[in-house]
């Protein structure tokens, strides 16, 4: 038989795929996989069980919010043999979900694990490690990891929206020279964004129009620290319009970028925090893991026993 490694984070948003795991399970075993489940205990389990058993499976899937999946990604970067991935969204955002429009639905979103196409995804690589839809500094990327679970659960988007206004009252920069492409920048910003996603944040084409996930290049958002209320409020027409129109954000697409700082900055990967540097170097694997997707109606009903 064929073997699957189900993976599942049941902290994730509020919890649900707990009482859906019987369905989920029963759906894989109709589909001719020998299922062995893993709940994760702490924060980096997910990788640790994937790069340690991937080998021994044919199709890893696995449920729980986008630093779930960041982390099953994680694993599968650190091992020769790549096999595709199933993702069942179950977080509080969900942002690289969206990008892939997968459903929110647990059963829908079971059966393009079982039975989708394979995309072939870029993967950010960050130092020495690695992300699916974005590394983050500077205002909001906080909040994301520093959001307790239970208020993430109970307000969703809202939880980030709260915290960050808070982070509002006292901005911080980070004066910082950025190398890219043989042009170098430095100046004091309050945000930087390297992305692969249509979703970030829960909001919808912040990283700008025609974003693809398998190009081979990263769209990067900076912006520079506004001295007045004027800059603050052409900075968020600017990303609300997603016109660049200002010279307080620079808006570009790489395969490979470098940020040097003299203060420790903290990032964060999909979501979650990636620790303090004072160098980060960030380049794109272009199409280095496989991710189940939706096929076409007719397609589907094909790849069913």
């Amino acid at each position: 038989m064929k073997r699957l490694l189900f993976v599942y984070n049941a902290h994730s948003g509020k919890g649900a795929i707990k009482t859906k795991l019987a369905e989920v399970v029963d759906s894989m075993v109709k589909a001719g996989w020998r299922v062995t489940i893993y709940p994760t205990q702490s924060r980096g389990d997910a990788a640790r069980v994937v790069e340690a058993e991937s080998g021994e499976h044919d199709l890893i899937v696995c449920s729980g919010g986008d630093g779930t999946l960041d982390e099953v990604v994680t694993g599968m970067m650190h091992v020769a043999e790549k096999k595709p991935i199933g993702y069942i969204p179950a977080g509080s955002t969900n942002d690289f979900a969206n990008s892939l429009k997968l459903p929110k639905n647990t059963q829908k979103a079971t059966e393009i694990a079982l039975y989708g196409k394979k995309f072939a995804c870029d993967v950010g690589k960050f130092n020495d490690n690695h992300f699916i839809y974005v590394a983050a500094f500077g205002i909001f990327t906080e909040v994301s990891y520093q959001t307790n679970q239970e208020l993430k659960n109970l307000l969703g988007h809202a939880a980030y929206i709260l915290e960050g206004a808070k982070s509002l009252l006292d901005i911080e920069s980070y004066p910082m020279r950025v190398e890219c492409e043989g042009k170098t920048v430095e100046a004091d910003f309050i945000y930087g964004m390297v992305s692969n996603s249509i979703s970030v944040g829960g909001f919808k084409q912040i990283a700008g129009k025609n974003v693809q996930l398998d190009d081979g290049v990263f769209e990067v958002t900076l912006i520079k620290r506004p001295k007045n209320p004027l800059e603050l409020n052409e900075i968020i027409t600017s990303l609300l319009s997603r016109v660049d129109n200002t010279d307080l954000i620079y808006s570009f697409k790489t395969d490979h970028i470098c940020f040097y700082t003299e203060k420790e900055t903290p990032w964060t990967l999909d979501g979650e925090y990636g620790g303090t540097h004072l160098s980060v170097v960030v380049d794109n694997c272009a199409r280095a893991v496989e991710i189940m997707v939706e096929r076409e109606e007719e397609e589907a009903a094909a790849a069913k026993p």
